[in-house]
Protein backbone atom coordinates (compact mmCIF):
# COMPACT_ATOMS: atom_id res chain seq x y z
CA UNK A 1 0.00 0.00 0.00
CA UNK A 2 1.31 3.44 -0.93
CA UNK A 3 -0.29 6.78 -0.18
CA UNK A 4 0.35 10.11 -1.89
CA UNK A 5 0.71 13.49 -0.24
CA UNK A 6 1.10 16.80 -2.05
CA UNK A 7 3.60 19.20 -0.49
CA UNK A 8 5.05 22.57 -1.37
CA UNK A 9 8.40 24.22 -0.64
CA UNK A 10 8.15 26.36 2.43
CA UNK A 11 8.68 30.09 2.12
CA UNK A 12 11.44 31.00 4.55
CA UNK A 13 9.72 34.35 5.16
CA UNK A 14 6.57 32.70 6.51
CA UNK A 15 6.60 31.87 10.21
CA UNK A 16 5.28 28.56 11.48
CA UNK A 17 2.41 30.42 13.15
CA UNK A 18 1.43 32.06 9.86
CA UNK A 19 1.51 28.71 8.05
CA UNK A 20 -0.74 27.11 10.65
CA UNK A 21 -3.25 29.97 10.43
CA UNK A 22 -3.35 29.39 6.66
CA UNK A 23 -4.18 25.71 7.22
CA UNK A 24 -0.73 24.27 6.58
CA UNK A 25 1.65 22.22 8.71
CA UNK A 26 5.38 23.01 8.62
CA UNK A 27 7.46 19.91 7.93
CA UNK A 28 10.92 18.80 6.91
CA UNK A 29 12.17 16.03 4.62
CA UNK A 30 15.60 14.39 4.71
CA UNK A 31 17.37 11.12 3.96
CA UNK A 32 20.70 9.41 3.27
CA UNK A 33 20.80 10.83 -0.27
CA UNK A 34 18.51 13.80 0.31
CA UNK A 35 19.44 17.23 1.62
CA UNK A 36 17.15 18.45 4.36
CA UNK A 37 14.43 20.74 3.04
CA UNK A 38 11.57 22.63 4.65
CA UNK A 39 8.11 22.03 3.22
CA UNK A 40 4.49 22.85 4.01
CA UNK A 41 1.53 20.45 3.79
CA UNK A 42 -2.22 20.97 3.92
CA UNK A 43 -3.15 20.12 7.51
CA UNK A 44 -6.27 18.09 6.69
CA UNK A 45 -4.52 16.03 4.05
CA UNK A 46 -1.59 15.32 6.35
CA UNK A 47 -3.78 14.25 9.27
CA UNK A 48 -5.78 11.94 6.99
CA UNK A 49 -2.68 10.29 5.50
CA UNK A 50 -0.91 10.00 8.86
CA UNK A 51 -3.94 8.32 10.42
CA UNK A 52 -3.89 5.70 7.67
CA UNK A 53 -0.14 5.32 7.18
CA UNK A 54 1.31 5.63 10.65
CA UNK A 55 5.09 5.32 10.57
CA UNK A 56 5.32 2.06 8.62
CA UNK A 57 3.65 2.80 5.28
CA UNK A 58 5.35 4.45 2.32
CA UNK A 59 4.02 7.91 1.49
CA UNK A 60 4.88 9.37 -1.91
CA UNK A 61 5.58 13.10 -1.70
CA UNK A 62 4.76 15.17 -4.78
CA UNK A 63 5.25 18.86 -5.49
CA UNK A 64 8.80 19.25 -4.16
CA UNK A 65 10.81 18.39 -7.27
CA UNK A 66 10.87 14.74 -8.27
CA UNK A 67 8.42 12.42 -6.49
CA UNK A 68 9.95 10.97 -3.33
CA UNK A 69 9.08 7.79 -1.43
CA UNK A 70 9.11 8.53 2.28
CA UNK A 71 8.13 7.36 5.73
CA UNK A 72 6.51 9.63 8.28
CA UNK A 73 9.31 9.58 10.80
CA UNK A 74 8.08 11.86 13.56
CA UNK A 75 4.94 13.90 14.23
CA UNK A 76 4.44 16.56 16.88
CA UNK A 77 0.84 16.87 18.10
CA UNK A 78 -0.78 19.60 20.18
CA UNK A 79 -1.41 18.10 23.66
CA UNK A 80 -4.90 19.60 23.94
CA UNK A 81 -6.38 19.95 20.45
CA UNK A 82 -4.64 16.89 18.97
CA UNK A 83 -3.78 18.85 15.81
CA UNK A 84 -0.53 18.09 13.99
CA UNK A 85 2.03 20.84 14.62
CA UNK A 86 5.06 19.50 12.72
CA UNK A 87 6.15 16.41 10.81
CA UNK A 88 9.40 14.80 9.65
CA UNK A 89 9.60 12.72 6.47
CA UNK A 90 12.44 10.23 5.94
CA UNK A 91 13.21 9.85 2.22
CA UNK A 92 13.95 6.26 1.28
CA UNK A 93 17.03 5.44 -0.75
CA UNK A 94 16.12 3.53 -3.90
CA UNK A 95 17.31 -0.07 -3.93
CA UNK A 96 18.13 -0.01 -0.21
CA UNK A 97 16.38 -1.82 2.60
CA UNK A 98 15.03 0.16 5.52
CA UNK A 99 15.38 -0.75 9.20
CA UNK A 100 12.20 -0.03 11.10
CA UNK A 101 10.16 -0.97 14.18
CA UNK A 102 6.89 -2.57 13.05
CA UNK A 103 3.86 -2.77 15.38
CA UNK A 104 2.53 -6.19 16.35
CA UNK A 105 -1.17 -7.00 16.07
CA UNK A 106 -2.40 -9.86 18.27
CA UNK A 107 -5.04 -12.02 16.61
CA UNK A 108 -6.98 -15.09 17.70
CA UNK A 109 -7.70 -16.25 21.23
CA UNK A 110 -5.35 -18.13 23.53
CA UNK A 111 -7.08 -21.33 24.83
CA UNK A 112 -4.99 -20.97 27.99
CA UNK A 113 -6.94 -17.83 28.91
CA UNK A 114 -10.21 -19.76 28.80
CA UNK A 115 -8.68 -22.19 31.30
CA UNK A 116 -8.07 -19.32 33.70
CA UNK A 117 -4.38 -18.79 33.07
CA UNK A 118 -2.70 -15.42 32.42
CA UNK A 119 -1.64 -14.25 28.96
CA UNK A 120 1.32 -11.86 29.06
CA UNK A 121 1.99 -9.68 26.01
CA UNK A 122 5.60 -8.63 26.45
CA UNK A 123 6.39 -6.97 23.10
CA UNK A 124 4.25 -4.70 20.96
CA UNK A 125 6.71 -4.11 18.13
CA UNK A 126 9.80 -5.72 16.61
CA UNK A 127 12.59 -4.34 14.47
CA UNK A 128 13.18 -5.65 10.97
CA UNK A 129 15.18 -4.69 7.91
CA UNK A 130 13.03 -4.93 4.79
CA UNK A 131 12.72 -3.80 1.18
CA UNK A 132 10.49 -0.68 1.02
CA UNK A 133 8.02 -2.33 -1.36
CA UNK A 134 7.38 -5.09 1.21
CA UNK A 135 7.24 -2.88 4.27
CA UNK A 136 4.30 -4.15 6.39
CA UNK A 137 1.87 -1.83 8.14
CA UNK A 138 1.88 -4.32 11.03
CA UNK A 139 2.78 -7.95 11.75
CA UNK A 140 0.24 -10.52 12.98
CA UNK A 141 0.84 -12.59 16.11
CA UNK A 142 -1.52 -15.60 16.31
CA UNK A 143 -2.37 -16.44 19.93
CA UNK A 144 -4.39 -19.58 19.17
CA UNK A 145 -1.39 -21.86 19.78
CA UNK A 146 -0.99 -20.81 23.42
CA UNK A 147 -2.69 -23.70 25.21
CA UNK A 148 -0.71 -24.59 28.32
CA UNK A 149 1.24 -22.84 31.06
CA UNK A 150 4.74 -22.17 29.75
CA UNK A 151 3.71 -21.87 26.10
CA UNK A 152 5.28 -18.87 24.43
CA UNK A 153 5.76 -17.00 21.16
CA UNK A 154 9.19 -15.53 20.44
CA UNK A 155 10.29 -12.95 17.89
CA UNK A 156 11.61 -15.63 15.54
CA UNK A 157 8.13 -17.24 15.42
CA UNK A 158 6.60 -14.20 13.70
CA UNK A 159 6.15 -14.51 9.95
CA UNK A 160 8.05 -11.80 8.06
CA UNK A 161 7.96 -10.60 4.44
CA UNK A 162 10.31 -12.55 2.16
CA UNK A 163 12.83 -9.70 1.94
CA UNK A 164 12.84 -9.01 5.70
CA UNK A 165 15.56 -9.79 8.23
CA UNK A 166 14.75 -9.87 11.94
CA UNK A 167 16.84 -7.35 13.93
CA UNK A 168 15.21 -7.96 17.32
CA UNK A 169 16.74 -10.78 19.39
CA UNK A 170 15.11 -13.95 17.96
CA UNK A 171 14.65 -15.39 21.47
CA UNK A 172 12.87 -12.30 22.77
CA UNK A 173 9.49 -13.35 24.22
CA UNK A 174 6.53 -11.70 22.50
CA UNK A 175 3.71 -13.45 24.40
CA UNK A 176 3.58 -16.20 27.01
CA UNK A 177 1.27 -18.03 29.40
CA UNK A 178 1.75 -18.06 33.17
CA UNK A 179 -0.27 -19.87 35.82
CA UNK A 180 -2.89 -17.97 37.74
CA UNK A 181 -2.22 -18.26 41.46
CA UNK A 182 -4.72 -16.91 43.96
CA UNK A 183 -3.18 -15.54 47.12
CA UNK A 184 -5.28 -15.63 50.28
CA UNK A 185 -4.56 -13.20 53.09
CA UNK A 186 -4.25 -14.88 56.48
CA UNK A 187 -6.04 -13.23 59.36
CA UNK A 188 -3.55 -11.98 61.96
CA UNK A 189 -4.86 -12.70 65.52
CA UNK A 190 -4.90 -9.73 67.86
CA UNK A 191 -3.22 -10.27 71.24
CA UNK A 192 -5.36 -9.42 74.25
CA UNK A 193 -3.69 -7.44 77.01
CA UNK A 194 -2.93 -9.47 80.20
CA UNK A 195 -5.62 -9.19 82.82
CA UNK A 196 -3.12 -7.79 85.32
CA UNK A 197 -2.47 -4.85 83.07
CA UNK A 198 -6.13 -3.97 82.69
CA UNK A 199 -7.36 -1.58 85.41
CA UNK A 200 -10.99 -1.85 86.43
CA UNK A 201 -10.80 1.06 88.84
CA UNK A 202 -12.14 4.37 87.74
CA UNK A 203 -10.01 7.45 88.38
CA UNK A 204 -11.46 9.64 91.13
CA UNK A 205 -13.14 12.79 89.95
CA UNK A 206 -10.97 15.87 89.87
CA UNK A 207 -10.69 17.45 93.33
CA UNK A 208 -11.89 14.37 95.21
CA UNK A 209 -8.48 13.63 96.67
CA UNK A 210 -8.08 17.12 98.14
CA UNK A 211 -11.56 16.94 99.68
CA UNK A 212 -10.66 13.63 101.37
CA UNK A 213 -7.55 15.15 102.96
CA UNK A 214 -9.40 18.10 104.33
CA UNK A 215 -11.84 15.78 106.13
Amino acid sequence: MMLTLKVKPRDSKSSTETLRKQGFVPAVLYGPKEDAASIAIDARNLESVWKEAGETTIVKLTGAGADKDSLIHDVQVHPVSGKVLHADFYILEKGKKVEIAVPLEFIGEAPAEKLGHILVKALHEIEIEVAPQELPHHLDVDLSGLVNVGDRITAEDIKLPSSATLKTNPEEIVASVTEFVEFKEEAIPTEAAPASEVSTEEAPPEGAASEAKSE
